[in-house]
């Protein structure tokens, strides 16, 4: 019997170390302390570089200005404000633009993507103009939408609502393609209405392309916002980067240059952390 006990708990401890998935997860956690060593690496690379090109005099203070330099012009736009106005106010600014427009985008490509997905006359529709007008480098219309709305805040946003919604509206109508139509039928056969098969079946399925979609507008949405305040604007952290190249302040457009590229990561890692608590069977079915 006491041999029998400490067998069986041996093949218990054993398929338990040879279990594949605890394998694959500490792998996975092993990959993910790899990954974040070498972007620290290639982060410090980059500042390393910059600080010895500066410190070597290959290109002027004018064009090249050093991190300590940047650095101090970081803190005294962060003390005194750039023209008299708070950073703060500048980054509300821009984000005032970028998240009202985008909230417009996700509550109307969504369904629509969606409906012109799994409904062909709805496609019809809306697919061509989206298409239209998908290409085309959104500054190109950006002079008649200053023209109609004016330089405020409504030419910006109604561009930047454009920008957003093409990217949302065509991941909506690819989720809803690639879906399993065995589901449906599936469904259907079961009795489920069609209202019942599209919020329970093709919305929770669709879900993780659309957070991608969504992903993507957001990157989309804040370089064309950039892109609008640097031609028509009077705040915001383009209008700030626009002001200063005019002056030849270097050290601000770097400034700005960096603060777009935190605020960036950090939306792109909000929405990320979104994504995983909302689609929370992503990649375990």
């Amino acid at each position: 019997m006491v041999l029998n006990k400490k067998k069986n708990n041996k093949q218990k401890e054993k398929p338990a170390a040879n279990n594949p998935k605890i394998s694959r997860e500490s792998g996975k956690n092993k990959k993910t302390k790899t990954e974040k060593a070498l972007t620290f690496i290639t982060w410090a690379t980059i500042f390393l570089t910059w600080y010895i090109v500066t410190k070597l005099g290959i290109f002027t203070p004018t064009l090249l200005p050093g991190p300590a330099r940047v650095w101090n012009a970081f803190l005294r736009i962060l003390e005194n404000g750039y023209n008299g106005v708070p950073l703060w106010l500048h980054l509300g600014a821009s984000f005032k633009r970028l998240f009202v427009a985008l909230f417009f985008a996700i509550f109307t490509a969504v369904p629509l993507g969606l409906l012109s997905g799994y409904f062909d006359k709805v496609e019809a529709v809306i697919d061509s103009v989206v298409e239209f007008y998908r290409p085309l480098p959104p500054l190109a219309y950006y002079t008649l939408l200053v023209l109609w709305f004016g330089i405020d805040d409504t030419s910006k946003q109604i561009l930047l609502f454009l920008a957003g919604f093409a990217p949302i509206y065509i991941a909506c109508v690819s989720a809803v393609r690639k879906l399993n139509q065995d589901f449906v039928l599936s469904a259907r056969s079961l009795g489920a209405a069609q209202k019942d098969v599209f919020f329970k079946i093709v919305l929770p399925a669709s879900l993780p392309e659309i957070f991608t979609g969504i992903r993507t507008a957001f990157g989309v949405a804040y370089t064309t916002l950039v892109s609008s305040e640097m031609v028509a604007a009077t705040s915001g952290i383009g209008w700030m980067v626009l002001d200063a190249s005019n002056f030849l302040k270097s050290d601000v457009i770097f400034v700005g240059i960096i603060i777009m590229g935190i605020t960036g990561v950090i939306i792109d890692a909000g929405l990320r952390f979104l994504e995983r608590k909302i689609i929370f069977w992503k990649g375990h079915v």
